[in-house]
């Protein structure tokens, strides 16, 4: 006889698990009053000596210029590269520049407008922000190789590593819910006008569809910008006292034996697997551990990589807060974030089989800055994030310009043989 429980004593059951959590969070933090301080000053001062620095000005200028109309102008330009690789919108290659560029939160912040100016549905939101929510450099290069391995060499492999793996999740997930409909673009067709006519009278139309003010929009920007970050900035100080407060209470200790048969299987190192358990949860940590873990540099290596890429539960929930009033699924992205993690191990492994002294040329000095209080760091953290930003707006625009190209000349040469 098989015992069944019924649907509704299940989600009852459901129900009670998160008031749970939160009760024993409260009660860890009143048993552990100076560790969980401590942790949230740390995670105070992240927040507002990198990602404050590195988020707001995109943040502000990335609401802008969909205000403006630019994001608009960007999607008819860009559909036919974006469609065919990975099944999204041409206005997706807005948020894949600035998210690569930026890193977390700002691909979901961006994915989410997409959805509520009806320039992408949600199933292509949720290929969107599978790829495009990535590590910025400056986290990578700067604080995981500079400051933490203390070779700005492997920060080389790690962000290359992180945005190959992150394009080939991108191409993986076209597949992904193949048989949902696409966005149009908005752009009507007319005969015998080129694709530069079309973006801007798009970028027209947008802008007189939203007919603020410029201060007005301005001040939107702003006043939203503030307040996701504001958002972000509690979510960094809540995960930073939750990882302090499982860590003192030994519960870390408890999962060392069930990681390190996975570690086993993969043959790496047991002394990872603090990191691998920390990084589930937050990135900064994990990686911080795994740069000191008594293990071969390639293995280090390797799970820093996953880690950075599977970004942990913090930022998870981050990109659920910033897509809760969009009819997007967090499932897919989740996912998306194991395949990237995988991914980035594979990639990370097969570049770490090339002797890393080959990398020296590599470098990327630019990146190489430690995060300090200093107001010239936090110049680099913008200046990084620009250059890397104008770098990927620019090749896509010209890998753009010359699938056009090719799509003239085969019509010339349909005409000629028709003829």
């Amino acid at each position: 006889m098989r015992l069944r429980i019924p649907k509704s004593k299940v989600a009852k059951l459901s129900q009670m698990i998160l008031p749970a959590v939160a009760v024993m969070i409260t009660i860890a933090i009143i048993r552990f009053p100076e560790e969980a301080f401590q942790a949230a000053f740390e995670g105070l001062d992240v927040w507002f000596n990198i990602v404050l620095p590195a988020l707001l000005p995109f943040f502000i200028g990335s609401q802008l210029l969909m205000g403006l109309g630019v994001v608009h102008f960007m999607g008819v330009l860009l559909e036919p590269l974006m469609r065919p690789l990975f099944n999204v919108p041409g206005a997706g290659s807005f948020v894949m520049a600035m998210g690569l560029a930026s890193g977390y939160p700002l691909g979901a912040m961006l994915t989410a407008k997409l959805v509520k100016k009806r320039l992408c549905n949600a199933r292509e939101a949720e290929r969107l922000v599978s790829f495009s929510n990535t590590a910025d450099p400056l986290f990578m290069v700067g604080a995981v190789a500079v400051g933490m391995f203390k070779d700005v060499r492997v920060g080389s492999i790690i962000a290359l590593s992180h945005y190959i793996s992150a394009l080939l999740v991108g191409i993986a997930m076209r597949f992904y819910s193949p048989k949902s409909e696409k966005t149009p673009q908005v752009a009507s067709v007319r005969k015998n006008e080129s694709i530069m006519l079309k973006a801007t009278r798009e970028l027209l139309r947008a802008r007189k569809e939203d007919a603020r003010p410029f201060g007005q929009l301005l001040g939107d920007c702003i006043k939203d910008s503030i307040n996701s970050l504001l958002l972000i900035l509690g979510f960094i100080i809540l995960f930073s006292v939750v990882i302090r407060i499982i860590t003192v209470a030994g519960f870390v200790n408890m999962l060392v034996p069930a990681v390190n048969v996975l570690l086993k299987i993969f043959g790496l190192d047991e002394s990872l697997s603090p990191a691998i358990i920390s990084g589930i949860f937050e990135i900064t940590l994990g990686t911080k551990l795994a740069s000191a873990a008594d293990a071969p540099l390639i293995q280090r290596v390797i799970v820093a990589s996953a880690i950075i890429a599977w970004s942990g539960i913090s930022v998870h929930f981050q990109v659920m807060s910033m897509l809760s009033n969009t009819d997007v699924k967090i499932l897919p992205y989740i996912m998306a974030r194991v395949l990237h993690a995988l991914l980035a191990g594979i990639v990370t492994y097969i570049m770490m089989a090339i002797p890393i002294e080959g990398f020296a040329s590599w470098s990327m000095p630019v990146f190489a800055i430690a995060p300090s209080r200093t107001s010239e760091s936090w110049l680099n953290i913008f200046a990084v994030s620009s250059q890397v930003f104008m770098f990927l707006f620019s090749l896509l625009v010209l890998l753009s310009t010359i699938l056009y190209l090719i799509k003239g000349f085969e019509i010339i040469t349909f005409k000629v043989i028709k003829k």
